[in-house]
């Protein structure tokens, strides 16, 4: 999605220039720069501790908004003070309403997340079409705090709330021929006007490896900071798979499917030199036209502080390396 950084034309508070950040076509829509760039060191990997008080200053999301009631899981609480639900809230990457990173916010309030239906399909022993209220069932909702990093260099800390998607996979029940899962968004123009640009092939896709689907880790998602997920970031239910760049976790799920050899993939597809099926946070592997060593975590002490650096697999090495091990992490990115 975004794109080296030379010394010189670069905008107060950011690192890579916008002309180079992104495709032409897409840089030419934006109009603004960041907002705000975080430092400070990372804290440890996964933190065992008060997530209640750890986010308390920042949970004053929107009041309007209908609650989620979940149990915060301290297994994946990370000790990084979470960003800020105004950050979170209204700097996003969600192309099918625009390619600032404003133009969600702004835009989203066309998108219409009841009713709404998720189809598991594929190579599974029970498909079925899920109401988003049966996907709320699914299992006691959870709220973990994970790292988010994009592939342009920011960052944010979320506290999420969702199931397992291991909870869904293992009610369908997959067929041996089932190696990897697809997810597939919505792609409605009269709710979403972004898909007017066709920066991508619409709808968008997404896709994960069968054991990457179902790692503790990935969660399946309907809410942040104690409410539904607002519409900008991607309600009613998205993936959210924070060991790689954000655009692995896709927003809107409308489909969901088992499939026998890799699924062809967003921006795979429309640049397979610049975004790989994995896509898995690493420092060792830069995009071809910047650097992923150092990132900037939204939210955080202004435009100057120093970038931190970039841990390999987001900080959750621990619980995801060995799905890689004996692999060439540079020709398989």
């Amino acid at each position: 999605m975004w794109i080296k950084r030379p010394d010189a034309s670069r905008l107060a508070g950011d690192d890579i220039p916008r002309s180079e950040i992104t495709p032409q076509r897409i840089f030419e829509n934006r109009r603004r720069v960041l907002q705000a760039a975080g430092a400070a060191a990372l804290g440890g990997l996964i933190g065992v501790g008060a997530p209640e008080e750890a986010h308390a200053e920042f949970s004053s999301p929107d009041a309007k908004a209908q609650k989620l009631v979940a149990k915060t899981n301290p297994k994946f609480v990370v000790v990084d003070k979470p960003t800020p639900f105004q950050d979170v809230t209204t700097y996003n990457n969600f192309y099918e309403f625009g390619t600032d990173k404003s133009d969600p916010a702004h835009h989203a309030g066309t998108l219409r997340p009841r009713p709404w239906k998720v189809s598991v399909e594929g190579e599974i022993k029970n498909p079925k079409v899920y109401d988003i209220d049966e996907l709320l069932k699914l299992a006691p909702l959870e709220e973990r705090v994970y790292r988010m990093r994009c592939v342009e260099g920011w960052s944010m800390v979320i506290p999420w709330i969702g199931v397992p998607l291991a909870e869904l996979i293992k009610r369908v029940q997959p067929t041996g021929n089932a190696k990897y899962v697809q997810f597939i968004t919505l792609a409605d123009p009269s709710q979403m006007p972004g898909l007017s640009d066709p920066i991508l092939e619409w709808p968008y896709s997404e896709g994960l490896r069968m054991d990457e689907a179902m790692n503790p880790l990935t969660l399946l998602t309907m809410g942040l900071y104690g409410q539904v997920l607002p519409n900008q970031n991607g309600a009613p239910v998205r993936i959210v798979v924070p060991w790689k760049y954000g655009f692995k976790s896709a927003k809107s799920l409308v489909k969901i499917r088992f499939v026998d050899k890799q699924p062809p993939t967003s921006w795979n597809t429309y640049a397979p030199n610049e975004y790989g099926f994995y896509s898995n946070v690493n420092p060792n592997v830069d995009h071809p036209r910047w650097s992923q060593a150092t990132e900037r975590r939204i939210g955080e002490d202004g435009f100057f502080t120093p970038k931190r650096k970039t841990l390999m697999f987001n900080g959750y090495g621990d619980l995801v390396a060995s799905m890689y091990q004996g692999m060439d992490l540079k020709k398989n990115f």
